[in-house]
């Protein structure tokens, strides 16, 4: 299992040394593993690619193969911890991560704890602060205000705030910039109109909704762009660029894990470790790790951030 997972974590983060780094190893150790690893197979896992490593068509295979052995020895192993817990777990969510992204953590989640209640309460960032800290969700991933820069202590991470459209969308000139808006009071909303007035951009309101599902919905059909993050954009819409004659934006917007004061927990901590590993590794481009995620000597590896890279670098 640990040269299996050495293999996975060394392809994850494109690099030997920051695999021997995630996992408590020197660089020459990983090496000597996969040396091992070769040997035991018979055949080569990586070749030479510039400076640095990738992955053969055996390598490839292999990882496939590690993937799913490691996925199944996890599972066992917290089935084995959690599989008499009971209880309730409260998880509060912005309406951003209550969809496909919460679907990845349900079905693992309940595999280890097949006996908690799971109770998701789908809001908005400033109701379901309140709610944390009145005791009335046990944990909640929130937005923070949006900002210039990234002074948020207790983010797990910065997402990019940015114009979301359909693909191709380009404004005209000369007629004002057609809005699809969350209902007030919403932070995107009023950065977003804030951002307009302040390049002298005329606008108008085409479309609002109370749910981010109908102003997906409104963007698909043309209604108009908005401002959001890009976290699991659907696939028919995307981050606009300066080619569809909008004014630039720069602000980010933290994203917190806040837990209830005193609420601690096998499964409530198991929750709060998958919601990392998950919700980082299916950040959008550009998202940056929060200090609240800073390295510390005894962090679980779910709690890095997973940075993809190809070929794997073998400095």
């Amino acid at each position: 299992m640990d040269v299996l997972r050495s293999l996975v974590v060394a392809t994850d983060l494109g690099s030997f040394v920051r695999a021997a780094g995630r996992l408590g190893r020197t660089q020459s150790a990983i090496s000597l593993q996969m040396k091992k690893l070769e040997d035991q197979i018979g055949h080569a896992i990586f070749r030479k690619n510039g400076r640095g490593v990738a992955l053969t068509d055996t390598g490839d295979m292999l990882l496939g193969y590690a993937r799913r052995i490691l996925a199944l020895n996890d599972e066992a192993v917290t089935a084995m911890r959690g599989g008499a817990v009971a209880g309730v777990v409260r998880l509060g969510l912005p309406q951003d991560l209550a969809d496909q992204w919460l679907t990845r953590v349900l079905g693992p989640f309940h595999s280890a704890y097949p006996h908690i209640v799971f109770e998701a309460i789908i809001g908005r960032s400033r109701d379901l602060r309140e709610q944390v800290a009145q005791g009335a969700v046990d944990i909640a991933l929130v937005f923070g205000e949006i900002a210039g820069g990234c002074d948020e202590p207790d983010a797990v991470a910065y997402l990019p705030v940015a114009w979301i459209g359909p693909r191709g969308f380009v404004a005209r000139p000369e007629e004002p910039l057609p809005l699809a808006l969350l209902d007030a009071p919403c932070m995107f909303r009023n950065f977003g109109i804030g951002e307009l007035d302040a390049a002298g951009c005329p606008w108008r309101i085409a479309f609002t909704s109370p749910s981010l599902p109908g102003l997906w919905g409104a963007l698909e059909a043309g209604l108009g762009v908005t401002v959001r993050t890009a976290f699991q954009l659907p696939d028919s819409l995307c981050v606009l660029d300066a080619r569809s004659g909008l004014p630039a934006i720069a602000g980010v917007t933290p994203l917190s894990l806040l837990l209830t004061p005193n609420s601690r927990s096998e499964a409530l901590e198991h929750l709060r470790s998958m919601l990392l590993e998950s919700l980082l590794a299916h950040l959008p481009e550009g998202a940056l790790r929060g200090p609240a995620l800073s390295p510390e000597p005894n962090a679980r590896p779910g709690m890095r951030l997973r940075v993809i890279a190809s070929p794997i670098a073998a400095e």
